[in-house]
């Protein structure tokens, strides 16, 4: 072989390969892109108990792990209600989740939650047709926050924007019948929620549900919601959730 030839090949070769190497780097995607789990699929670590029932203060609403799912189980000593929340707070994010209800529950995703540090009177908008306005003081450590409804009823407004403790409702799914239709009763339901600045962005099964602005709160827990049974035939109905990601913007 020609000396010569063979040297003036072998730094050529290199040249080539570290280009390669670097034009690999330029396009690999970065790990997640920016998603993060918040649920492991084992444990319950990052989460806390927030218990609403006033009543029963040593009766924790019951979350569990099962099947890589975060489970509800809803129980008649417990009225109150209450929720399982992330020990971190969030400012501007998109949320991912996947749900799945019985029926005769209600839930909710809590978004940028607070608690407050004293009796606090505010008005509040029912659900109800009339959209009725009342006076309500919330006692001190109750929870408030923007709420993504998970609500299997006849009402169908799931997707929609609720604030519990605070101002009630703040965007229904009334006249929106896309967006009540696209949610599946007894079936996995994927909610994905956008909260960048005052913009409020959220959607049921990829169909666009509420798209608002609001400047009530910046920052705060990511919450599941315990919904209180009120009746029998509600004791040990369940909540189900699973793929629970976050990707901070």
């Amino acid at each position: 072989m020609n000396v010569k030839r063979f040297f003036n090949y072998v730094p050529f070769t290199g040249i080539a390969i570290a280009l390669l190497f670097i034009a690999g780097c330029q396009h690999k995607p970065a790990a997640n892109d920016g998603w993060v789990d918040l649920f492991d699929g084992q444990t319950l670590n990052g989460w806390k108990v927030l218990n609403q029932d006033w009543d029963h203060p040593d009766s924790k609403p019951d979350f569990y792990v099962e099947d890589n799912m975060i489970i509800c189980n809803t129980t008649l000593d417990n009225q109150g209600g209450g929720y399982l929340v992330t020990e971190k707070s969030y400012d501007n994010f998109i949320l991912e989740l996947d749900v799945k209800i019985d029926t005769s529950l209600n839930s909710g995703i809590q978004c940028r939650g607070q608690i407050w540090d004293r009796d606090t009177v505010t008005s509040y908008v029912a659900g109800n047709a009339e959209g009725t306005v009342r006076q309500i003081e919330w006692r001190s450590g109750y929870v408030w926050g923007y709420q993504v409804e998970v609500d299997p009823s006849e009402r169908a407004w799931s997707g929609g924007l609720y604030e519990p403790g605070n101002r009630g409702w703040v965007v229904t799914l009334a006249g929106n019948d896309k967006a009540r239709n696209a949610f599946r009763l007894l079936d996995w339901n994927h909610f994905k929620i956008v909260m960048d600045g005052n913009k409020i962005q959220t959607w049921v099964n990829d169909v666009p549900a509420v798209d608002t602005t609001d400047d009530m709160s910046a920052s705060g827990f990511i919450g599941l919601q315990f919904h209180g049974a009120y009746r029998q035939w509600q004791d040990g109905a369940k909540t189900r959730w699973k793929n629970i990601r976050i990707k901070e913007l």
